[in-house]
């Protein structure tokens, strides 16, 4: 196949998650909440943590063994790995799965929070069409380790999980990305982080400290309205783009941070009616592993997706956001 004749296809799916559950109940008590209180603001009943000996990699690689089942290993040219709390920050994490996983080819980590894996997901399908090797596009998050114990709004939502989605090269060339719209503003910084461990604040030296090592969102309701706002706009745009109005998506899938979200942003668009994976009551907030994880859980109960093309939508730190159209 030429380039103009290769299309894309997720042709795999997997997903992995912790044994511990983690029940509202636990962190209501914790922190002095009456009962119900998180899932009446968050849509959250439970959520996964990681055991004390497991590493980022632990969760990544058994949810890419999943969706390489069945798929020769030998045709996977690139790992691209979501994730914001890798095993070390040097070296990066994606060569070591690539290794467990009996692969060789290249692997890159990418940072970018919560829409890490709509990121990783546009350069796996560019890969594909370039190159006309599979790409495995993992993403997975240990963030029992990043909560601040005090803090509410991060303790009720954030938990560990991965996803994981194997691109391949299409016979239909009208399969894969249809629109893609990615946008970052970095005077949103500030809005959800983890003070100390890079160059700015690193862990020991001049004014280091025990603090910081946790993620902070001083600010929720900011993040809310902005998540909101991006999501519906990024949407709207790609929308545009391929020509299509929101009755005509057949999947929405969007990144699960607070159910209340999702509500807001689903009225606003007008997807009443497309398809919605999702694992947010059942999961939690796992970040960038939220969307992978959704559409893994769903094949893995249905067997499939719904025909037809699909929204994906995302909103991060930094911050960064955008939406895809994906005809599958």
């Amino acid at each position: 196949m030429s380039l103009a004749e290769r299309g894309v296809e997720m042709a795999g799916f997997g997903h992995y998650l912790p044994a511990r559950r983690v029940l509202n109940a636990e962190i209501e008590a914790d922190l002095g909440l009456p009962a119900g209180w998180i899932e009446t603001r968050t849509g959250i009943r439970s959520r996964h943590y990681a055991a004390p000996d497991q590493a980022l990699s632990d969760l990544a690689v058994p949810a890419g063994q999943m969706a390489l089942q069945g798929q020769d290993a030998a045709q996977v040219g690139m790992l691209l790995l979501a994730t914001s709390t890798p095993d070390h920050l040097l070296p990066p994490t994606a060569p070591l799965v690539a290794h467990r996983l009996g692969l060789t080819c290249g692997a890159v980590d990418l940072a970018g929070a919560c829409a890490g894996f709509l990121q990783a997901l546009v350069l796996g399908a560019g890969h594909v069409r370039m190159t006309g090797q599979a790409v495995l596009v993992i993403a997975a998050n240990l963030l029992s380790r990043r909560i601040e114990p005090t803090e509410t709004a991060s303790r009720v939502l954030f938990a560990d999980a991965a996803g994981s989605v194997l691109l391949r090269p299409a016979r239909d060339p009208e399969l894969g990305p249809r629109a893609v719209v990615l946008r970052s503003d970095g005077a949103g910084y500030d809005m959800i982080r983890i003070e100390r461990g890079g160059s700015r604040l690193p862990f020991t030296g001049s004014g280091a400290g025990s603090g910081g090592l946790t993620m902070r969102m001083p600010d929720g309701r900011a993040v809310f309205a902005r998540a909101v706002e991006g999501m519906v706009q990024s949407a709207q745009e790609a929308l545009r783009a391929a020509g299509l109005d929101a009755s005509q998506i057949a999947t929405w899938l969007p990144h699960q941070a607070n159910q209340r979200i999702l509500d807001k942003v689903a009225a606003r668009l007008g997807l009443e009616g497309a398809d919605c994976p999702g694992t947010l009551a059942q999961h939690g907030n796992s970040s960038a592993a939220t969307m992978p994880l959704a559409l893994s859980c769903r094949v893995a109960g249905q067997g499939r997706l719904r025909e037809g093309p699909m929204l994906l939508s995302a909103f991060g730190a930094g911050t960064l956001w955008g939406s895809v159209i994906w005809q599958g």
